[in-house]
């Protein structure tokens, strides 16, 4: 094995969106669940994250595998994440077809002020706790109307958000390379057919955490994009071996990456210091404000206004463009803030002391190329050699959902008609 990819491999650690436990690495296997009679009968859809995987990063670093399936199938030009463009709003995004905004994950890390608590990314305690979570996510849907699920570490599914767990789930850790996992999946579609899941969802971290500690354009980026590759070059060698009909693959990311100017952040106004006034939430991409006197909000607004530099914007939480779902009227659970601090790429803020990131997501995406992300799609349910264009991630959600023949719980953001013409049926 490449020194490089030796080096991907010990930087788990360093995945901003991990929880950092020390989790035991057994599968939690929910008892008493079986595929009723006509869930057998259903396709198989293989839903696969790879964490940070920039909408041109199979290009740049060569991806062999993924560019044969991807030629084979359906490749987007690229797919929109929601805003902001940070791991865990858009993982929750792409399994409930919900904006950040309404399913309530509007960070990795926040406060809320009617529960009084945090949630935090890297706490087991509140990543694994499902009232945190809004929308019905994909395996909740599938279990709920009688199709086995299972998960490898996806945001979220060791909770119960939305009622049921996969039937099959590891807790998040870093033990497990994709190799590994990939042999995961395998086990799991070798089950008896009134076991087998036909809903399964896969996280990759590892080009993400590349991008973040070396930068989107560095070696040790390109050498966890060919790691990733060679693992789902394998679990498709493997699955094609085991005879299975109607196995179909969903290849996406969750935002891209760009490299920042870390040496010359930009600071926290002075103004937000005093805590006796402000709570400001960080994420370096995006700079919340809570005012804690609502009387004190426009004259905060003014005198941000009036201070700030060129180099980020200040919005009154109620004028953010429509288009991004993230202002007042999107809020659903109060979590935002009422002023936001956005910077313009490749700024970041910091606070004084603190060691910037070569890598960085959560800019929007419209004006910032860099943080679009990837959707390919390969199987029998897929027509092929087909190059769509652009799209937002809300509506992988529908497809996903269409395929296994789930019926819709409540209303999603996601709308089917959007990517309808990639399904050899429509």
């Amino acid at each position: 094995m490449k020194q490089g990819v030796l080096s991907v491999l010990l930087i788990f650690s360093l995945v901003v969106s991990a929880q950092k436990t020390n989790a035991d690495t057994a599968q939690v296997v929910v008892p008493g669940r079986y595929n009723r009679v006509e869930a057998q009968t259903k396709p198989y859809v293989i839903l696969i994250s790879t964490d940070g995987f920039r909408y041109d990063y199979a290009e740049k670093y060569h991806a062999e595998n993924l560019l044969k399936y991807s030629a084979q199938g359906v490749r987007a030009k690229d797919m929109l994440p929601s805003y902001p463009s940070i791991t865990f709003p858009n993982h929750w995004t792409l399994v409930t077809g919900l904006y950040p905004a309404h399913h309530g994950l509007i960070d990795n890390y926040f406060y809320d002020y009617g529960r009084k608590e945090n949630y935090e990314a890297s706490s087991r305690k509140t990543a694994e706790d499902g009232s945190w979570y809004g929308g019905t996510p994909l395996w909740s849907l599938a279990e709920k109307q009688g199709m086995v699920s299972a998960s490898m570490m996806w945001v979220g599914s060791a909770s119960d958000a939305g009622g049921k767990r996969p039937s099959f789930y590891y807790p998040y850790h870093e033990k497990f390379s994709p190799a590994e996992k990939a042999d995961k999946v395998i086990g799991w579609l070798k089950l008896p057919m009134d076991q087998r899941p036909h809903f399964i969802a896969v996280y990759f971290p590892e080009v993400d955490a590349s991008g973040h500690h070396f930068g989107p354009d560095a070696k040790e980026t390109g050498e966890a994009v060919h790691l990733v590759d060679q693992a789902i070059g394998n679990l498709v060698s493997k699955i094609n071996d085991l005879g299975l009909k109607n196995v179909n693959f969903v290849f996406v990311s969750d935002h891209g990456m760009i490299k920042v100017d870390g040496e010359h952040p930009l600071e926290i106004p002075s103004l937000l210091l005093d805590k006796n006034k402000f709570d400001y939430y960080n994420s370096q991409t995006i700079l919340r404000v809570y005012v804690k006197d609502p009387a004190d909000v426009k004259n905060t607004y003014k005198q941000l206004k009036r201070e700030k530099t060129g180099d980020y914007e200040v919005y009154l939480d109620k004028k953010l463009p429509k288009y991004l779902y993230f202002a007042t009227r999107d809020d659903r659970y109060n979590r935002i803030g009422q002023i936001i601090l956005i910077p313009k790429a490749p700024k970041i803020f910091l606070e004084k002391g603190k060691k910037g990131p070569v890598g960085k997501h959560g800019y929007d995406p419209r004006t910032v190329s860099e943080m679009k992300a990837t959707f390919f799609a390969w199987g029998p349910e897929f027509k092929g050699n087909l190059e769509i264009g652009e799209f937002q991630n809300v509506n992988v959600y529908p497809l996903v959902a269409d395929i296994l023949e789930l019926k819709f719980e409540q209303p999603v953001d996601g709308k089917l008609k959007v990517l309808k013409k990639i399904l050899k049926k429509n």
